[in-house]
């Protein structure tokens, strides 16, 4: 028997949903990306791919734009409502290859965001919720945002799926007018999981919240590559601030700062790396790290992360429990579920 596979991260578009983007997106590239990439939007035809992986189960989310991209307070809930109804739809339709779904929410709008968060959990069956790296620009650690991170751990008891996002229209250098070479994207992406994942750290989201289980995209970024420096130049967080406003941070915190950066999940979208992975498992430990593919966006249009992510840990040989943990037992323990269902099948 092949062992179980949990995509705990790839993503979808419900048709409905699509249309809204189209309607409404207001970056005409991402708009044209997520138009063609049909495994997005075509179930039927996304399910005929999964053939390949029987062994493979995708917990889906929303892909960018989220709903509060698309419009104001006002008008994000009912897309969120679109998009959470459309994914709760393709689980009931197909439940053998998306057994779950995790929930979006307006998150320019905190009230409406608890209330749609309820409402996709307690009656859709969402498994938790996805949020961006900010919202509509605010950070995650303001305290407009922090009751929604509040509920979905202390109320829900279930994990949070943090994207990254960074637009094409915000340029690299303060001389030009946009990101070039898609730089903004590639290497803008992961910067900003780190940034997000940063000012939760020194804002002591985690001594706030201990329970709460947060997987950041991509293995966590940047931090497992530049932990070396991340530890011991935040060592000394206070010395470069010329008004020594940041002195008494680290005096603040429980831990120390790497100590709670390990805290996160990390997922195994390095795009097959397998020694980026390797980078990842010495960071997180493989208690921290969860088997995803960031489904349909590879050059194949679905199948070569799905591939690739499964050979780049394969390669590793890791001890078979290690293995276990990243591709179901880590995914189960985040979900909620119980191993036996395995035994049900």
């Amino acid at each position: 028997m092949n062992t179980p596979k949990i995509d705990i991260y790839n993503h979808v578009m419900p048709p409905a949903y699509m249309d809204l983007v189209k309607k409404y997106g207001r970056e005409p590239g991402m708009v044209k990306r997520m138009s063609n990439l049909r495994m997005l939007w075509d179930m039927p035809a996304r399910v005929e791919m999964l053939k390949s992986w029987p062994d493979v189960q995708q917990i889906i989310s929303l892909a960018v734009p989220s709903p509060e991209m698309l419009g104001g307070p006002e008008e994000s809930p009912k897309f969120a409502r679109v998009a959470n109804v459309g994914m709760a739809e393709i689980c009931k339709q197909w439940p053998k290859q998306f057994p779950a779904f995790v929930a979006s929410l307006p998150m320019n709008n905190p009230q409406a965001a608890l209330e749609e968060m309820d409402y996709a959990i307690e009656h859709l069956g969402a498994r938790g919720v996805q949020v961006l790296t900010n919202a509509s620009g605010k950070p995650l650690d303001h305290e407009d945002i922090f009751p929604i991170f509040e509920r979905v751990t202390n109320h829900h008891h279930l994990p949070v799926w943090m994207h990254p996002t960074r637009q094409g229209s915000k340029p690299d250098y303060e001389t030009e007018d946009r990101s070039k070479y898609e730089i903004w994207q590639v290497l803008g992406w992961p910067f900003e999981t780190s940034v997000a994942m940063s000012r939760m750290v020194f804002s002591a989201f985690f001594d706030r919240l201990p329970q709460l289980k947060l997987i950041t995209h991509h293995c966590g970024g940047m931090l497992p590559y530049f932990s070396g420096r991340a530890e011991t130049l935040w060592a000394q967080l206070g010395s470069r601030s010329a008004d020594n406003s940041e002195s008494s941070v680290l005096k603040n915190l429980q831990k120390k700062p790497i100590e709670y950066f390990k805290m996160f999940y990390g997922d195994t979208v390095l795009g097959g790396s397998s020694s980026a992975l390797q980078c990842g498992l010495d960071f997180f430990g493989s208690e921290h790290v969860v088997f995803a593919s960031d489904c349909p966006f590879d050059p194949e249009e679905g199948p070569m992360f799905i591939r690739e992510g499964i050979r780049s840990i394969d390669t590793l040989n890791l001890p078979a429990e290690d293995a276990r943990r990243i591709y179901f037992g880590n995914a189960f323990k985040l979900l909620g579920w119980d191993e036996s269902i395995l035994n049900d099948e």
